[in-house]
């Protein structure tokens, strides 16, 4: 596939190769307040900026890929303090919903490999699997997403009772590109409760899920 395929834009840009493994996280629609997005954003905008000056071009990549990570982790920390916006996956019906969404598509959309759904947000570690339109797709994960997604907020919405856009449309999505990257994925991911003052062991944690030992 040509890598330039790779890439697609719509606040941030994706690169979601077929062949890889990924962290992906989503959130509930409205869960941060505009002027913490827009201070996150700003930032990001002038660092990044200043590291396409860089001249060697490894160090550009890796500072933009640091200001990435930079990014997802200060929006993470907000939602982590669930101080503003919908907590519809607090609640049990909604959060099976979600669960068993996840585990019905496991094998046969992608491998799960680890998921944690919190109150406003869900994480989840997975590798594409599958043949056809939705395997050559450039946009992977995307289309992934959109349907997983769809189908939770149409149900997540018939519970509660409500209409309206129920999930955030951006979401953050990650290639993990070695060993090392991916154990401290999957520690990211199971922890997060913990992190959140949740839980004080991950496997407390009712809507934390790994398939291999950690």
């Amino acid at each position: 596939m040509n890598e330039s395929l790779e890439y697609y834009r719509r606040h941030l840009p994706h690169y979601q190769p077929g062949n890889a493994i990924y962290f992906v996280t989503f959130r509930l629609a409205d869960s941060l307040p505009k002027a913490v997005l827009d201070k996150i954003k700003d930032e990001y905008s002038h660092q990044y900026r200043l590291a396409q000056r860089m001249p060697d071009k490894l160090d550009r990549e890796k500072r933009i890929i640091d200001l990435k990570k930079k990014r997802f982790g200060n929006i993470d920390k907000f939602l982590d303090r669930c101080g503003s916006g919908p907590l519809w996956l607090r609640e049990d019906r909604i959060a099976e919903i979600v669960q068993e969404a996840i585990q019905y598509r496991d094998g046969k959309e992608f491998d799960v490999h680890a998921y944690c759904i919190m109150p406003n947000h869900v994480h989840i570690v997975f590798a594409p699997i599958g043949s056809g339109r939705r395997i050559s797709s450039p946009y992977i994960v995307t289309d992934i997403l959109e349907n997983l997604k769809w189908f939770t907020a149409k149900e997540s919405n018939a519970i509660l009772g409500r209409k309206g856009k129920f999930w955030q449309h951006e979401s953050y999505d990650h290639v993990v590109r070695d060993e090392k990257e991916y154990f401290r994925v999957i520690q990211y991911v199971l922890n997060n409760p913990v992190k959140a003052g949740l839980v004080s062991e991950w496997r407390d944690w009712k809507w934390s899920y790994s398939k291999y030992p950690i």
